[in-house]
């Protein structure tokens, strides 16, 4: 098999090739990672074949830290799924978190008070944030529970009391009530979800979009239900489940792809396959951001941005006459609203 191939195989599991519904891609991609709320709904039209309403697209979406320990969008079908520890699931047990700054009373005290304001009504962090001020908290207790990285609130989300809404707001909700189904049987629903719709992949990748070892990928592979295929391409083995259909699509000449895009995360950035070598900064930056990436023929070869009605898109080559057409022809039907354009 060549690598071409792969990408094909790839860009169609992705269903960016093959489109289909939110729900359906947010389940078969183990959600969409979220840090930036308005990277999600460009990532489902891109996939969709539709315009997805910031607003709106999220009605049956959750928001919490997921795969790799990183903030997902994920379908609430799936919340067993990915929080799957029992042992986590509304443990009250609130020490080993925040340093100096709380006491273990502190910490239940005021999970116990940000539960109740949620419970009464208040979901957006600001807002929890200054009801916890005006009862009392201090600047440093504050630092802790609502630290930038998620802090207390994130405590709560991890042990299943809260979590956020899925929407450009830092908003939060009750978390539904459910079952967790374990975290063995949910790594092994995980993996396969990965080798039937990121895959062909190695096990160097497995391994990078999951945060395990190498071993642990093989080990979890065997005790798959599914049939595991494998083909050697490019001196590598690469691993898939599922059957392939007869007449994969074609790579698009130009795809404008989401920060922190699936098609980024899911693999080791550092095998150039998507990405070369030599534009591996333009879009894996240092301070761990994920730019959005503008695909040409299967490889990127440039990253985009918007600002107010002006797109811009920066290359990390020199783009031919053909390829430019490409971009401003998918530009023109991808984003409506732009009036400014411009290469750099």
């Amino acid at each position: 098999m060549e690598l071409q191939d792969i990408r094909r195989i790839r860009l169609y599991r992705q269903h960016l090739t093959d489109p289909a519904d939110v729900e359906t891609v947010i389940k078969d991609l183990c959600g969409i990672q979220a840090q930036i709320p308005t990277n999600v709904p460009h990532a489902l039209t891109i996939r969709t074949g539709a315009p997805v309403d910031p607003e709106t697209y999220g009605e049956n979406l959750l928001k919490s830290w997921t795969i790799r320990g990183t903030i997902h969008d994920f379908h609430r079908d799936d919340l067993p799924l990915f929080k799957a520890d029992p042992k986590m699931y509304h443990a009250g047990d609130w020490f080993g978190w925040g340093g100096d700054a709380l006491s273990d009373e502190g910490r239940t005290m005021w999970a116990q008070f940000i539960l109740e304001k949620v419970k009464g009504g208040m979901s957006l962090r600001e807002e929890l944030k200054e009801a916890c001020m005006e009862k009392g908290m201090t600047e440093a207790e504050a630092e802790c529970m609502f630290e930038s990285w998620g802090g207390g609130l994130r405590e709560m989300c991890e042990r299943s009391f809260l979590c956020y809404k899925a929407n450009s707001r830092r908003e939060f909700m009750l978390c539904p009530d459910y079952t967790p189904m374990g975290v063995e049987a949910a790594e092994k629903v995980l993996l396969e979800r990965y080798l039937r719709h990121y895959a062909p992949a190695t096990l160097r990748d497995m391994a990078y979009y999951f945060g395990w070892n190498q071993t642990k990928c093989r080990t979890v592979m065997k005790t798959l239900d599914c049939e595991i295929h494998s083909v050697k391409a490019d001196g590598k083995e690469y691993f898939r489940a599922g059957e392939l259909p007869g007449d994969v699509p074609e790579i698009p000449d130009c795809i404008f792809l989401a920060g922190f895009d699936p098609l980024m995360m899911g693999y080791e950035k550092k095998d150039g396959f998507f990405v070369p070598a030599e534009s591996l900064r333009g879009i894996f930056n240092l301070q761990g951001m994920v730019m959005a990436p503008v695909l040409l023929g299967g490889t990127v070869a440039a990253r985009w941005k918007i600002t107010g009605k002006k797109l811009t898109v920066t290359c990390f080559r020199e783009l031919t006459e053909r390829e430019k057409r490409a971009v401003t022809d998918a530009a023109e039907l991808l984003f409506l609203k732009i009036t400014k354009f411009e290469f750099v």
